[in-house]
């Protein structure tokens, strides 16, 4: 990820500040924090100003510090060609990058779920993960239509994200480890309703 500012003249520093403003609010979320373009400026010794030529508010600066922002694909370059077999793939890489980062997702989740801050409510809902599962179920193009693979796709991520993860440890009682198991497995266990029974009702546009 970058920004316009960054993209041009002296890339090379620009890019070191760039990932200095970045590490210091992903530190500020993983403490709990909501962090402002102001105060991170000042933790990682920039100018204010400079700071806002990378994040014009705080909405680009939190989109920048989820965890979830740098990677484009949760596939290997040797991605199986079984779609049950991607989307375990894909979904077990998912769910650990969620216990791995659980406290910024957890601060995450809580910023968008606070209807008053609009400008913190982007970095939840950017869909990236539905992007990676739908390419984990590219295979079936062939069966299902983008929307009805769209539809599965939706269907897989409300049970794999944060959400699930805190639903199922925190109200659940499961450990992490269990959690993610208990995930992974009603990923496949959707997959396989939908190859029985057909994908759920696909989104009216």
């Amino acid at each position: 990820m970058s920004t316009p500012y960054q993209d041009a003249g002296r890339t090379g520093q620009k890019r070191r500040t760039f990932e200095a403003l970045v590490a210091v609010a992903r530190e500020a979320v993983a403490a709990g924090e909501s962090p402002t373009v102001d105060s991170t400026a000042a933790a990682a010794g920039v100018a204010r100003s400079t700071a806002y030529r990378y994040f014009p508010s705080q909405r680009e600066l939190l989109a920048a510090a989820h965890p979830e922002t740098a990677r484009q694909s949760l596939l290997p370059a040797d991605a199986p060609e079984d779609p049950g077999a991607r989307l375990d793939v894909v979904v077990a890489e998912f769910t650990q990058l969620i216990a791995d980062t659980e406290a910024q997702q957890r601060t995450m989740l809580r910023l968008s779920l606070e209807r008053d801050t609009a400008e913190s409510a982007l970095p939840l809902r950017q869909g990236r993960a539905i992007a990676w599962i739908e390419e984990a179920l590219k295979p079936l193009q062939g069966t299902f239509s983008a929307p009805e693979i769209r539809a599965l796709a939706l269907a897989v991520r409300s049970a794999i994200g944060i959400e699930a993860l805190v639903w199922l440890t925190d109200i659940g009682g499961l450990s992490r480890e269990q959690a993610r198991a208990s995930m992974r497995w009603s990923a496949r266990a959707l997959l396989h309703q939908a190859l029985v029974a057909g994908p759920p009702p696909a989104a009216r546009r």
